[in-house]
């Protein structure tokens, strides 16, 4: 037997029906009570659906709205030189856009990771796309004298993503284990590299389609409002209703959420785990923000090329690199995923070490990106096809690394404060940090073409070095991971 949510009984469930809860547990079914009336025909139906729902549809659809998430994000760097020359900006200006985005996104993020632990989650991530989607489309009408609105509005489309990028792991960590899980939390991951790609490619096509760069934020915040849409109906109900879990955080004692979390912060592996994930995000920030304009600058020096003087700028190079993007996100995330699963059956400590390894190959690969790009600028995009696939290698383990030692009542908690601590350290600061060394070097000697590309390039080469000292840090997190790994299971 089955019970909606209003008190009525669903025929063709038998009595010993059970319920899986949030953490894979089983629940006994409940038994029949006289008080219980029938469900009327749309109630049935609703049930049915969700009767239907699996873990894998669940993950399915919040990885697809986690593509939407990252297509948001990088559209406005795909057409980045057009939104420069619109609003006459210096490179440090321009960088301004996603450290506002990232400030604002970062500072959200444990909010909501406290309110997915213990309020309706479905309702969190809906209306945080809702309220975005509103932002992005407004932002697309804001006049050339109004720079700083612009500026501003990229802070309020930063927290309504942060609702959705705190909330969504802990779902899919909950609903599957082990090996299941670090598979479905790659798939969610995928969407990091995939989305950022086709960001790039929606933001070029919608510009060259309409002739006019502002389109480029029209069609994204269309679409999602569109997903929202999906969402809110019984089809597009997240994995929580999926499984009657009353759509709330998994529970728990919530007395002791302060305990837990010095808990947290004490074990070693989540610390290293979480500066780790802050170099990488530094380098992916400044990686996705600078380098199609860096290639730009690179054709102009070779002469392949003509500096951009007209009202929309060729798309060529974002269309490239976004396509790169994509194809280095899929192929990083299921070798990351099946080296991880090989790596296991040889040592436990497989997953910090894969990554690792990882950071560390690709520092060499992205640091041939400067030396190659004034000569070839198709080495360039094979060092950064080679580089962006082991650094995106890491980053669904990085996830199921937290899900290993940290408890499930209180893994939004620490999503959000990795997010936060990550997103602090790593590209809240490295977009405009880049483009103020950027804009420095042009001041120190006379501008021109070649010093221009050389300048961009000089201060991208800070990534590589951070990228190693990301590598370090999952070395040290390979140290403590067993024992906290044993630390969480205990608990």
């Amino acid at each position: 037997m089955c019970v909606e949510s209003d008190g009525c009984e669903i025929e063709g469930c038998s009595s010993s029906d059970e319920v899986r809860t949030l953490s894979g547990s089983m629940s006994p079914g409940l038994k029949s009570n006289p008080d219980l009336h029938p469900c009327k025909p749309g109630q049935k139906f609703q049930a049915a659906l969700l009767r239907c729902r699996s873990p894998a549809a669940a993950a399915g659809i919040l990885s697809f709205g986690n593509v939407l998430n990252y297509m948001d994000r990088y559209t406005v760097a795909g057409v980045l030189l057009d939104i420069q020359r619109h609003y006459g900006v210096s490179d440090s200006g321009i960088g301004l856009l996603q450290t506002v985005f990232i400030c604002s996104f970062m500072v959200a993020a444990p909010i909501f990771g406290y309110l997915g632990d213990r309020f309706n989650r479905k309702v969190i991530l809906s209306c945080g796309i809702f309220f975005w989607s509103i932002v992005t489309l407004s932002s697309s009408f804001i006049s050339k004298e109004y720079y700083w609105l612009f500026v501003l509005s990229r802070g309020l489309v930063g927290i309504g993503e942060s609702s959705y990028s705190s909330i969504s792991p802990t779902i899919i960590g909950d609903l599957f284990t082990s090996n299941s899980r670090t598979m479905m939390l790659s798939v969610f991951y995928l969407a990091i590299p995939l989305g950022s790609g086709l960001g790039y490619i929606l933001g070029s096509s919608a510009k060259v389609a309409a002739g006019d760069w502002h389109w480029a934020l029209r069609v994204r915040a269309h679409k999602h409002a569109h997903k929202d849409s999906q969402r809110a109906s019984p089809a597009g109900l997240s994995g929580e209703a999926c499984h009657g879990s009353g759509v709330r955080g998994v529970s728990g004692d919530r007395s002791t959420g302060g305990t837990h979390m010095a808990e947290q912060a004490a074990r070693r592996s989540y610390v290293f785990s979480s500066l780790a994930s802050a170099a990488v995000s530094f380098a992916t920030g400044a990686f996705g923000m600078w380098i199609p304009l860096y290639l730009a600058r690179a054709q102009v020096v070779q002469k392949t090329a003509e500096a951009c003087t007209k009202e929309i700028c060729s798309s060529t190079d974002s269309l490239i690199f976004g396509a790169i993007t994509c194809v280095t996100g899929l192929l990083g995330v299921v070798i990351g995923a099946a080296t991880t699963r090989f790596c296991r059956q040889k040592t436990e400590r497989a997953d910090p070490l894969v990554c690792a390894v990882s950071m560390l190959g690709s520092a060499i690969f992205i640091c041939l990106i400067f030396v190659v790009a004034k000569k070839s600028i198709v080495g360039a995009y094979v060092c950064i096809f080679i580089g962006e696939t082991l650094l995106f290698l890491n980053w669904a383990i990085t996830a199921d690394i937290l899900m290993f030692v940290v408890i499930p009542t209180r893994r939004a908690t620490a999503v959000a404060f990795q997010s936060f601590t990550s997103h602090l350290l790593g590209d809240a600061g490295s977009p405009y940090l880049i483009g103020l060394i950027s804009d420095a070097l042009q001041q120190s000697y006379a501008t021109s073409a070649l010093w221009r590309f050389l300048s961009l390039g000089y201060a991208l080469m800070l990534c590589p070095f951070i990228i190693v000292l990301g590598g370090m840090f999952f070395l040290a997190t390979a140290l403590f991971f067993l024992d906290d790994r044993e630390k969480a299971e205990k608990q």
